[in-house]
């Protein structure tokens, strides 16, 4: 059974680096640099978004970078490689993957209407 203290401190510790993520996504963010600004280690940071957040770091990241894109793709007239560089992505065609992974479209379809859809099918 775990105390309530470490309980509480772990949720912290995920509060903080949500936030951080939340912020700085666009950024080349790190999970080293998370734990370090948050003065936690590198394993305990990847424990609270397993347990807490039920994620990885990075699924959470991208997750955020994703979420972020979409609004843009929808709403500005930004191009896919605008958007891709506004989000985190320096390199468009690993924006492109990971948006149709996350997305099962591509951006520019996602930008006509196609994945719009699909995700508020979802």
């Amino acid at each position: 059974m775990r105390r309530e203290s470490t309980t509480q401190e772990r949720m912290n510790i995920y509060a903080d680096a949500v936030a951080i993520v939340e912020s700085d996504f666009a950024s080349d963010l790190a999970l080293d640099d998370v734990a370090r600004r948050i003065a936690s280690s590198r394993r305990q940071v990847q424990r609270v978004f397993a347990e807490i957040g039920g994620t990885t770091f990075r699924a959470y990241l991208t997750e955020v970078r994703m979420r972020r894109a979409a609004e843009l793709l929808g709403t500005s007239g930004l191009t896919v490689r605008e958007v891709a560089d506004s989000v985190g992505y320096r390199q468009s065609a690993q924006f492109a993957k990971a948006f149709r992974r996350i997305q099962s479209v591509a951006p520019s379809e996602y930008r006509h209407g196609a994945g719009r859809e699909h995700a508020m099918a979802a």
